[in-house]
């Protein structure tokens, strides 16, 4: 019955998916093929921009006592769905009591160092199909599947078969990338890593080290730099962050190596330099970051668009960091909060009401110290 049930949800998925993808060279910018973003600042008026000084208040602990959490799928209906690195669980945490209920396992995980249930990710079909998206690392690769979730089920029993549409993505001891989520123009993004093998990142052919644009079911999207190739952009050591601005301009977050974090704004088919460049290098043929860090301060994962600025949330350094933006550039120089606070931080995104964030520590990742009740999703006011 199960098996059924996956089969027709998969088929109604691929109908929805192939009408919203009939006329890629129409709609907004985000609807159909990527366009690059903006070079300069736009003409925004003053009063829209955000201050250069903003400011967090943590209202509240949302949940707490999670082990080894990494990604949060938001629910339409309010819950958060939140995975396991180490074990492979799924948790539905109630985002008003903070209730958790277990929901399943992603089987196959396999967790050695920094590998194991990473990102999480909804159909953008969610509604009707029901999906679940999950980036994992098994014995052999990192890979990329998608799950019906029901709620109907007895808990632990909420997920279905696990559907693998990419696999061979490399995997190693450390820098599995791991952060997936899907775009304005509903296609789904993966940030990869190198896994410690530095060539990978320059290898158009492998999936290391890259941004990989693909469509829902893991093939090469319409627009992509090259027709047959999920590569989006590549020279990238480590991407865990994820996120577009108003503007669908994507950014991401990349670990550096012992010098620079960056903060990179992506273009299509551009080379982000690792390894040649780390930082800001002003080499031909490579872009540099809008932002840079010591990694000491930084060691970014999740980054999150809200408030006119991104934030991103730090595991080395402890701390959130926010960058105002006046389009494509810094309106003012990067500010810490909550340094020290609550040890490392994987995961930010925006939480369902405006101003406000949801934020995920993670001490419990052998990294980490943790403190009783480690590890925990913070809301935050923020602007």
């Amino acid at each position: 019955m199960r098996r059924t049930t996956v089969a027709t949800a998969l088929a109604a998925a691929a109908l929805v998916l192939a009408a919203g993808c009939s006329s890629p060279d129409t709609g907004p910018r985000g609807q159909g093929a990527p366009s690059g973003p903006k070079a300069s600042p736009s003409a925004t008026p003053r009063a829209q921009l955000p201050p250069a000084k903003g400011s967090v208040k943590v209202t509240r602990t949302v949940t707490e006592d999670l082990k080894s959490p990494w990604g949060i799928a938001p629910l339409p209906e309010g819950g958060l769905l939140v995975g396991s690195r180490d074990d492979g669980s799924v948790l539905l945490v109630d985002a008003a009591t903070g209730k958790k209920t277990a929901v399943g396992s992603v089987p196959g995980v396999d967790h050695q160092g920094e590998g194991g249930l990473l990102g999480l990710a909804l159909s953008p079909s969610y509604a009707s199909d029901h999906l679940l998206y999950a980036y994992f690392t098994t014995e052999s690769d990192n890979r990329i599947a998608r799950m019906i979730y029901d709620p109907q089920r007895p808990a632990g029993q909420q997920l279905g078969a696990p559907d693998t549409i990419l696999r061979g993505i490399p995997k190693g001891n450390n820098h599995n990338g791991g952060r997936i989520a899907f775009g304005p123009d509903r296609m789904l993004y993966a940030g990869t890593g190198e896994t410690g093998e530095r060539g990978l990142a320059q290898d158009k052919k492998s999936l290391g080290g890259k941004i990989l644009r693909m469509t829902p079911d893991g093939q090469p999207a319409y627009g992509n730099p090259e027709a047959d190739s999920l590569v989006y952009s590549y020279g990238h050591r480590n991407v865990q962050g994820l996120a577009w601005d108003g503007e669908n301009r994507l950014w991401a977050s990349e670990f550096g190596q012992d010098t620079w974090d960056e903060l990179n704004l992506i273009e299509p088919g551009k080379n982000y330099g690792w390894p040649v460049v780390e930082g800001k290098g002003n080499k031909p043929g490579y872009v540099d970051p809008v932002v840079q860090w010591k990694t000491s301060e930084a060691s970014p994962s999740g980054i999150a668009f809200a408030a006119g600025s991104v934030w991103i949330a730090s595991l080395k350094g402890e701390r959130l960091w926010r960058v105002p933006l006046d389009a494509t550039l810094p309106l003012a120089d990067p500010e810490a909060f909550l340094t020290g606070q609550y040890g490392r931080l994987r995961t930010v995104l925006p939480a369902a009401s405006g101003g406000k964030l949801w934020l995920l520590t993670n001490n419990t990742d052998s990294r980490g110290k943790p403190k009783p009740a480690d590890d925990r999703i913070l809301e935050l006011d923020v602007t």
